[in-house]
């Protein structure tokens, strides 16, 4: 393991340790508890619980970002969309507010993770180690005399990544859980995608983790010595198969390139007998923080850690947001996911008309692209940066699950290639639809997908015709002038095509959306690619989009 030296908390307004106790709000609040793991490692905490003598549940909040420092939405656009008259002062970004849970017979717990902040030991991310820590935590948690011994988990983006392997542990008095947004993948789903290294959100996320009196994990520096996957990054994958809790899980389309593949995969692999699945199409934390979402997942936990009979068992297991445009869609009860009811059709790529048909082509032809390996080149630089390929829909069409593109690629002056790709939907006048897009953004793509060819192996026990899986474990580097065939995954989405409407295939050598570096969004600035890029389509080259086309419920 690489670790470097943390960055001294006081240069982010860190208050220090030392335990104390308030009253405030109605709550007793008691800052800097520590907690003592089971190899002598304190963790520090901060409790806040009702005044009233009784014993309540607690819900915990698993953050590396800083318990002290409340809610940081003021750093993205628009304050990604969060009203701030749904927040109090003493809500912890990603997670939840204990000015609204402690008020409903709840205690709220922030924690700081091993190795960030005040709390002892070096520190080790989205880990099996770190499930032991929220093993360790729930069950002192639930001896304390305040608490009725039901504990449960709730938060975004890390705070959900770290349900996965603390109840993967299957804490005794761990009685629920609800990951809002958690990749369960990290090497798939954060750090290479598609085997193309992510560095853009990369660098930023490693800062905002690094505040350590002691060591922490360099991720960055990981990622450089463990390019493909291995046991390094099994560890990071929690046994999902283990957990048996009830699970409230929500996902959101346009977390493309974080969340959104993790969430849905750890869904439909947990064992739980009691979930439930929610799939939005909104801004990740406005979604979270909103009035009504905070009232389900309080309904919820009322039902699973205080006993209460309010329904929940009867809610549909799937619900899911079908859009149209941005913040613009439906929603619609399901039975499971991915729906029984997908048809899977076959586009194929004609290169000569830049159009995707829907029978097989029978004429070969080529479309070809530059692919510089450095994103600040000038596009003014090269002729041509992408090809695209576009379907216009003769009737109204739902598409929603997974896409694959299968591509006959080859490398004109290389020998491996990065593939970039995005599915968008323009209206019936050629103007492009935009939708939610990574935490904050309004002009998102409706899914995307990415490829370095040479990890192009698939696990033949993994992959499914509409989901390529990829063994990212050797190399198969690319030969002059012989096509080969790869399969891309384009990760899940939702949308209502309407009669006139045009889906369009783009496949380039470098991010098809670009933003600056400081917002936090997946990006892969530097890729392998040189030369000229040619995709192959007719004839036995079978390019083809495999699109998830849904019937109407009768």
């Amino acid at each position: 393991m690489i670790y470097r030296p943390g960055v001294p908390p006081t240069r982010h307004k860190y208050p220090g340790l030392g335990y104390r106790t308030s009253r405030e709000h109605g709550m007793i609040v008691e800052r800097d508890v520590a907690v003592t793991m089971r190899d002598g490692v304190k963790l520090y905490a901060d409790i806040h619980r009702p005044e009233a003598e009784g014993r309540v549940p607690a819900l915990i909040a698993w953050s590396p970002y800083g318990k002290h420092r409340a809610f940081q939405y003021e750093y993205f656009p628009g304050y990604a969309g969060v009203d701030r008259k749904w927040i109090s002062e003493y809500t912890l970004f990603e997670g939840p507010d204990p000015l609204y849970w402690v008020p409903r017979g709840y205690a709220v717990i922030h924690v700081d993770v091993r190795g960030t902040w005040g709390s002892e030991g070096d520190a080790n991310f989205w880990c099996h180690d770190e499930g032991l820590d929220g093993y360790d935590f729930i069950e002192w948690t639930a001896a304390q005399d305040w608490c009725s011994g039901k504990v449960g988990m709730a938060g975004v983006s890390y705070l959900a990544i770290a349900q996965w392997q603390i109840a993967a542990t299957r804490p005794p008095h761990l009685a629920a859980i609800n990951p809002w947004e958690g990749l369960s993948d990290m090497y798939r789903e954060f750090a290479f995608h598609g085997g193309i290294p992510e560095t853009a959100f990369a660098p930023i996320w490693q800062k905002s983790i690094s505040y350590s009196l002691n060591r922490v994990e360099d991720v960055l520096a990981m990622m450089k010595e463990h390019p493909l996957f291995d046991a390094y990054w099994a560890t990071k994958v929690a046994d999902l198969s283990r957990i048996e809790v009830p699970a409230y899980v929500v996902a959101g389309w346009g977390d493309q390139g974080l969340h959104l593949r993790g969430t849905l995969e750890a869904y439909h692999r947990i064992a739980s007998k009691q979930k439930w699945l929610e799939i939005h199409g909104r801004k990740k934390w406005q979604y979270f923080h909103q009035p009504s979402s905070v009232e389900k997942q309080r309904a919820f936990f009322d039902r699973f850690l205080k006993g209460i009979g309010n329904g929940v068992e009867r809610w549909p297991k799937v619900r899911l947001e079908v859009r149209d445009r941005y913040y613009a869609g439906k929603f619609r009860n399901e039975t499971a996911w991915p729906l029984a009811r997908t048809e899977y059709r076959k586009l194929y790529l004609d290169a000569r008309g830049a159009v995707l048909k829907t029978a097989p082509v029978k004429t070969r032809s080529q479309a070809r692209y530059e692919a510089p390996g450095d994103e600040t080149r000038s596009p003014a630089a090269y002729r041509q940066e992408r090809a695209q390929f576009d379907y216009v829909f003769r009737g109204g069409t739902e598409l929603t699950g997974n896409m694959k593109l299968r591509l006959w690629v080859e490398a004109a002056g290389a020998d491996d290639m990065d593939l970039f790709i995005a599915i968008q939907k323009f209206d019936r006048n050629g103007k492009y639809v935009p939708f939610a897009g990574f935490s904050a953004l309004e002009d998102g793509p409706v899914a995307l997908g990415w490829l370095r060819a040479s990890h192009r192996e698939l696990d033949k026990a993994r992959s499914q015709p509409q989901q390529p899986w990829l063994l990212h474990q050797r190399r198969l580097m690319l030969k002059p002038g012989v096509p080969v065939p790869v399969e891309i995954e384009i990760w899940p989405s939702s949308t209502r095509f309407a009669k006139g409407e045009t889906l369009r295939v783009v496949v380039q050598g470098s991010d098809i959306y670009k933003y600056a570096r400081w917002i936090a969004r997946a990006g892969h600035p530097k890729t392998i690619n040189a030369g000229e890029h040619v995709i192959h389509t007719g004839g036995k080259y079978d390019s083809h989009l495999l699109v998830p086309v849904i019937a109407r419920k009768v």
